[in-house]
């Protein structure tokens, strides 16, 4: 079914065919990896660590680790699932497709939530009647990843369609399993918001919710960030010109 441009996420839900279950999850997180044993442990134990009353679940997805990415997410309990051949979007896709809750919330292995992290960034998806949403963040690492995080902060929730990026991004099922999922081109987070806000409200909570490190930036310089970026979203475009994807 195609859903109403001005539809909102109480309304999605209203409609789904899923019917309720007691043991249905209200959110769940879904964490791409491949060879993330150094960061994944502190993401884990922020989302451990999540003072709320909402019920959720964690899926690793894990794109053919080598170090001991898979056995902390199992200290975890989290569920994990393997596909070595996998690119990030189809990582994704394939833990919004094994999960179950009726939120699904997209982090990254080097992010850390706060403890409100549920609490707040749900009641604001409530509250305004969003079927998307991301929330201001902290980027770590040089002083020149302040750059980065005054980008995703200040400029990207003022897009006539904001970028929710891929590391603190919760969306509804039912408008995620409608658009198809995070589309398999470079820079896939923009591409899926885009489409996403042409379709359904979406929004930043003004608050900062998330901490994510800012290792590229430390790796390559913010000028190597922003080109590495850049090239993405050239291809990104070129793409979505030939047919191949949505813009």
């Amino acid at each position: 079914m195609v859903g109403d441009p001005d539809e909102t996420a109480a309304e999605i839900d209203d409609r789904t065919d899923e019917p309720a279950s007691h043991d249905r999850p209200d959110v769940s997180f879904v964490i791409p990896t491949r060879n993330e044993a150094d960061y994944l442990r502190a993401a884990l134990a922020s989302i451990a660590a999540l003072d709320t009353s909402y019920a959720y679940d964690v899926l690793v997805v894990d794109g053919g680790s080598t170090d001991e990415t898979r056995a902390i997410a199992r200290e975890y309990d989290a569920t994990v699932l393997e596909d070595a051949d996998s690119s990030i979007a189809q990582a994704r896709n394939l833990g919004a497709a094994a999960a179950t809750g009726e939120w699904l919330a997209f982090v990254d292995a080097d992010t850390e939530l706060r403890a409100n992290y549920l609490t707040e960034l749900l009641g604001y998806l409530e509250a305004n009647g969003l079927a998307a949403a991301s929330s201001y963040c902290r980027i770590s690492g040089p002083r020149r990843a302040m750059l980065m995080e005054a980008a995703i902060n200040h400029v990207f929730p003022r897009l006539e369609y904001p970028i929710l990026p891929g590391f603190n991004c919760v969306v509804h099922r039912q408008a995620f399993d409608e658009l198809g999922g995070f589309p398999n081109i470079p820079n896939e987070d923009t591409a899926f918001s885009r489409r996403l806000a042409r379709r359904y409200p979406t929004g930043y909570c003004p608050t900062v919710l998330v901490e994510s490190s800012g290792r590229r930036i430390a790796e390559d310089g913010l000028t190597g960030t922003l080109w590495h970026y850049a090239t993405l979203d050239v291809e990104r475009i070129r793409r979505s010109r030939t047919g191949e994807s949505a813009p």
